[in-house]
């Protein structure tokens, strides 16, 4: 059997970092290592076999042997350093103390050590901080690609909590493609714009990951990932638009335009010769009175209805982005620009029409361009000097006043005589008011479709409401008043009352009360009575959808007295 010689005892002492001093029951030194030399700057020799108390004056060994108790992480002061010390009592088979045993070390290796250790963690603190307020997804894993760190955006992003992710596989949250964490371990370099789907809801992102050398060694990879799937959403719905301004289809047709009225029959008939000819139409008016209507009805009745017809705001769309979008663009014209250019509408309408919706908005510099086009017949795309034929038909419209903006320098007066070939002014609906009933009649069964009704006629008194009142949104505001009208209205109820229409300003009273119209002659106190009496009553019974019961109680009086005027006003 082999045994420790004293010899191998004195070498593992000796290389011992911490410092080692033995003493006999006497309190004799008989071991002192070389670290105990170095702490004490006394050589082991003159050390051994000398009393303990005359090598170290401070000690406490001799306590330990009187007492046979241990004393430890003991601080003590030895020459110019700290250390800390453990004293314990050596002991033989037979319980007896038979010597005492020191082994110290420098604190401020300690304190050292400790501080470092605090060091490290506040920075793990602050870079856990950092990622954690970044909205970019961040995920790390080790060199075995399990995940070791993720960020609350990363969760937030995947669907999977911490639990789901933590110490699991790089591919644990990938619902759809390859890993790139898996990637960049096996070839040590770098990816970027990496697509994939992670988590249950399979979010589409971008991934960009790099390995972290450590050394020299490669100690694993850290993700940036970034949602893309929102962006995809807006790109689809932005192209979406783009196909609804460009591309829209002409619908209307003369047939479409309801009135009896000579104002308006007199303007139709203009549109009409208008149509059969090449000539730019520009149609005035107030907003709501039916311009676009009356730009679908002239391309198709012209011969460029099998042509493109494709619409344009204006006033809706930026200037560079509205010069990009009427001219096109070529390669390189600008940041962001489409590779190989794009096609404006001009080049697209070509043989067809296009419809310059709130042409007065225009700025001189687009409006520079469009007279290009009307006089040469000819356009240049955006960043090229190339001119480009097109033959289209202008239509445009607005609701300005574009004499004023002349004067104002805000039209080119050029522009406006090129434009104002055929101008076309359709009246505002206060001046054609014999059309409201032609049109009422026209959109009932339309939002009986709409809203589920069963409405068959409108009365009386509600006609004479309606065109009491002078329309400032013209036909637009007409079909969203007949509109809320026929909501209020009961399912079963087939007769559209006075009642169901909601409340109008008549002559800008701000009280809703129909007192009269300017062509009437001036009432009596006692028929000017009657006349708000009863349309009090009507808005009582609007505001609460026709029920009797809440009506009186809305208008403070006992509900037979409700019925007695109800009859006597012929609103039963």
């Amino acid at each position: 059997m082999d045994v420790i010689k004293k010899e191998d005892i004195e070498n593992i002492l000796k290389y011992t970092h911490d410092a080692i001093i033995v003493v006999n029951k006497r309190g004799i030194i008989t071991i002192f290592n070389a670290a105990a030399e170095k702490f004490t700057g006394v050589d082991a020799g003159d050390a051994l076999g000398k009393p303990v108390g005359e090598i170290i004056p401070n000690t406490r060994l001799h306590q330990v042997l009187e007492t046979g108790a241990p004393e430890l992480n003991r601080q003590q002061e030895l020459r110019d350093v700290t250390i800390i010390t453990n004293r314990v009592p050596v002991i033989n088979r037979d319980g007896k103390i038979i010597g005492a045993a020191a082994v110290f070390r420098d604190i401020a290796e300690r304190i050292a050590m400790t501080a470092e250790i605090s060091n490290l963690k506040e920075i793990q603190i602050l870079l856990e901080a950092i990622i954690n307020s970044t909205q970019d997804a961040i995920s790390v894993v080790n060199e075995k690609g399990i995940h070791v760190l993720i960020n609350s955006a990363y969760t937030h992003l995947s669907g999977l909590s911490r639990e789901e992710v933590l110490n699991k596989p790089a591919d644990v949250d990938i619902a759809e493609g390859e890993s790139m964490h898996l990637e960049v371990l096996r070839t040590g370099k770098p990816v970027r714009g990496g697509r994939m789907k992670v988590g249950p809801q399979k979010k589409e992102v971008v991934v960009n990951v790099a390995p972290v050398i450590v050394g020299g060694k490669l100690k694993g990879s850290v993700g940036v990932v970034r949602d893309i799937s929102e962006i995809i959403e807006l790109n689809e719905e932005l192209k979406k638009a783009k196909r609804l301004i460009r591309h829209l289809e002409a619908k209307y047709m003369f047939e479409d335009i309801i009135g009896v009225s000579d104002h308006i029959l007199g303007v139709i008939e203009q549109a009409k010769k208008a149509a059969s000819t090449p000539a730019t139409v520009l149609l005035r008016g107030e907003s709501g009175t039916g311009k676009e209507l009356f730009t679908h009805a002239i391309h198709n009745a012209s011969k460029r209805s099998k042509g493109q017809f494709i619409r344009v705001n204006c006033a809706a769309l930026t200037d560079n982005l509205l010069e990009s979008e009427l001219f096109g663009y070529v390669e390189g014209a600008f940041t962001g620009a489409k590779k190989g250019g794009h096609k404006g509408i001009f080049e697209e309408a070509n043989e067809g029409t296009i419809f310059l919706d709130e042409v007065g908005e225009m700025s001189l510099h687009l409006q520079t361009r469009l007279l290009r086009a009307l006089q040469e017949k000819e356009i240049t795309r955006v960043g090229d000097s190339k001119p480009i034929q097109v033959d289209v038909r202008v239509i445009a419209a607005t609701n300005a006043k574009l004499e004023e903006l002349i004067q104002k320098g805000m039209l080119r007066e050029d522009l406006y005589y090129r434009l104002n070939v055929l101008p076309i002014f359709i009246p505002p609906l206060r001046h054609r008011k014999e059309d409201i009933l032609p049109l009422v009649n026209y959109l009932l069964p339309k939002y009986n479709q709409e809203y589920g009704r069963n409405v068959e006629t409108i009365a009386d008194e509600a006609v004479e409401i309606l065109k009491g009142y002078d329309w400032p949104g013209n036909v637009r505001e007409l079909e969203n008043v007949l509109a809320r009208g026929i909501i209020n209205m009961k399912f079963k109820e087939t007769v559209l009352e006075a009642y169901h229409l909601p409340v109008l300003d008549v002559k800008n009273n701000h009280s809703g009360v129909i007192i009269y119209r300017e062509e009437e002659p001036l009432m009596s106190y006692e028929e000017l009575h009657q006349r708000w009496e009863k349309y009090t009553l009507q808005r009582a019974l609007a505001k609460t959808g026709g029920s009797r019961k809440e009506a009186a109680k809305l208008l403070k009086i006992s509900l037979r007295n409700l019925y007695y005027k109800i009859q006597m006003h012929g609103l039963s």
